[in-house]
């Protein structure tokens, strides 16, 4: 059975460029959010394998959002994305439980490397 994720950024263009590295490496997209409070939602309905989640956004932000899906499911596993320059973020995400991350504009294989490891493939 194909793993299932959730995908959540603010951009639409970085949820298809994600959604077409996922599907074409034979992953499930159940589905996207495009804020912190949506990814909560669709978690909490969806129940995915696995989240890639932003860190900038609108509403809440993908920290507040990781911590919320965190209380939800302690095993929860979240990758989260940045862009250039937010080491900082970064560090409060693996903090707060994020599994990884990866940075902005994505490499297919490095989205691929993490989400392997992360998921245990």
């Amino acid at each position: 059975m194909a793993n299932r994720i959730l995908i959540v950024d603010d951009a639409a263009f970085m949820r298809m460029m994600i959604r077409d590295i996922l599907t074409k490496n034979g992953f499930e997209v159940v589905g996207e959010a495009q804020d912190g409070a949506q990814a909560v939602e669709k978690f909490k309905e969806l129940r995915p394998d696995l989240v890639t989640m932003d860190i900038t956004m609108p509403e809440m932000d993908g920290i507040a959002a990781l911590k919320e899906i965190k209380k939800m499911d302690a095993n929860a596993r979240v990758i989260m994305c940045s862009a250039m320059g937010q080491q900082a973020m970064v560090i409060d995400a693996i903090q707060a439980g994020a599994k990884d991350f990866i940075v902005k504009p994505f490499a297919s294989d490095r989205v691929i490397e993490a989400i392997n490891k992360t998921l245990g493939l």
